[in-house]
């Protein structure tokens, strides 16, 4: 029998990365609440620190092990205080953590978090980072939307089977794993009882879902169908997707489902077909561009984002041009761009790689392409009238802060509206990452 615990207990979590990684962060403090902890802000204040680490980015664990370090002189002032590394680098690294960083208690990879407060109380090894055959979703509380937040995130797929040569989820995240149907649209259904009216569905390729429904194998399209009949789900995001999982339903879906977003992140990665092929991307740049001509025919507002790697090993002047070349074309609402960095584990880990400054280089001329076409996205926006989701107040008095039907964020001067609205704004200015709207009466 799990002895009782305080309800005074205070729990610090420090969030790396990917919108996987805030949902998981919410789920770690919701199975911790069950154990008494409350979250705080002040890390100083707090009896559990946990990491919750992210290794898609450069030097993800130095800049892990250098958070550590600054917590030294809090741990040697108070022994008691535990501290726990969760997410992709624990999934990475494991033990090597602690053999680094001993003031480190807890160790938890990100299918294996619903065991914290076993390893809090000390019930179970300190290092937990298997491949559970468990569903984590199975032991964890019930989910709950925060501070009355009107957008929620809501995992339905996870790991990935795509084994890309620069990318390190499949061996931090594991296979894929899609969740039940039902058990998809109750968490949904229990969100928008709370008061969250806009979903974004979370997965490493949440395009892949293909969960179990009461008569068959589901596929992603039927799923996104299913959520726009929850009464009080106004809106539909999902994040992030494969291009090779863009099926006819799903591409239908954007056509025929109102509460879907006209807004898609679809990464392709590179414009070159030979760098695609080394990256095991497994499509080229053409099937990629018809790919989104028959989205764009299916929903012709749709405003689409991608991410770019530039200095790929074995990048040529040729491949970068073709790169250019593809986002012509295509014409982005914005891109995540970055120049490539090696992740040990990985295919392309050992391949030589491009000048630094000539990388360098040539992500500069992309993302000067990229800022051009969101900036001109951005100024067609202006005298058009969308809908907007209020989320937060602003900085100044009177305003508040919401985000459109485009993922945009608008800044709105108004004392007519809450936190959880969605109301119609007409665009009267772009600025650098944001639009100011005006209420339409």
């Amino acid at each position: 029998m799990t002895a009782s615990i305080p309800a005074t207990k205070k729990l610090f979590i420090k969030t790396y990365g990917c919108q996987m990684n805030v949902y998981d962060s919410q789920r770690m403090a919701e199975a911790m609440g069950a154990e008494g902890y409350v979250l705080t802000e002040d890390q100083s204040d707090a009896d559990m620190v946990l990491l919750n680490t992210c290794h898609i980015r450069e030097k993800a664990a130095e800049k892990l092990y250098s958070d550590l370090g600054r917590l030294k002189p809090l741990k040697a002032a108070r022994p008691d205080l535990k501290i726990g590394v969760a997410g992709c680098v624990a999934q990475a690294e494991g033990a090597e953590i602690i053999r680094r960083m001993p003031l480190v208690d807890l160790v938890v990879g990100p299918q294996t978090y619903h065991r914290l407060p076993a390893m809090a109380r000390g019930e179970i090894p300190a290092i937990q980072t298997d491949f559970p055959e468990e569903d984590k979703f199975d032991h964890l509380p019930a989910p709950r939307a925060t501070r009355r937040a009107p957008a929620a995130f809501l995992t339905v797929q996870e790991g990935c089977d795509k084994f890309c040569a620069f990318c390190v989820v499949p061996y931090t995240r594991g296979a894929e794993v899609s969740r039940p149907v039902e058990r998809i649209l109750s968490e949904a259904r229990d969100l928008v009882a709370r008061g969250v009216r806009e979903i974004t569905l979370l997965g490493q390729n949440v395009n892949g879902w293909h969960g179990t429904g009461a008569d068959g194998e589901w596929g992603f399209g039927r799923l996104i169908r299913a959520l726009g009949e929850v009464a009080g789900l106004d809106r539909i995001r999902y994040t992030t997707s494969h291009p090779n999982d863009m099926g006819d339903d799903l591409i239908a879906a954007h056509r025929d489902v109102p509460q879907l977003m006209p807004y898609l992140h679809l990464p392709v990665q590179s414009g070159s077909d030979r760098v695609l092929k080394a990256m095991n991307r497994k499509h080229t740049a053409q099937q990629y561009l018809r790919l989104i001509d028959r989205i764009r025919k299916a929903r012709p507002d749709i405003l689409l984002t991608s991410d770019f790697i530039v200095g790929f090993p074995g990048e040529t002047d040729q491949d970068h041009r073709d790169t250019l070349d593809l986002i012509e074309k295509v014409g982005f609402a914005m891109a995540y761009s970055f120049r490539y960095s090696p992740r040990p584990g990985t295919p392309a880990f050992d391949r030589p790689e491009v000048d630094p400054a000539l990388a360098d280089a040539r992500l500069q001329e992309l993302q000067a392409l990229l800022t051009r076409q969101q900036k001109a996205v951005q100024q067609d926006m202006v005298g058009r009238t969308v809908g907007v989701l209020f989320e937060k107040a602003g900085r100044e008095p009177g305003q508040m802060i919401g985000k459109s039907d485009y993922l945009h964020s608008v800044f709105v001067q108004t004392d007519a509206v809450q936190v959880g609205d969605l109301r119609a704004v007409r665009i009267v200015e772009s600025a650098a990452n944001s639009l100011r709207g005006e209420l339409v009466a």
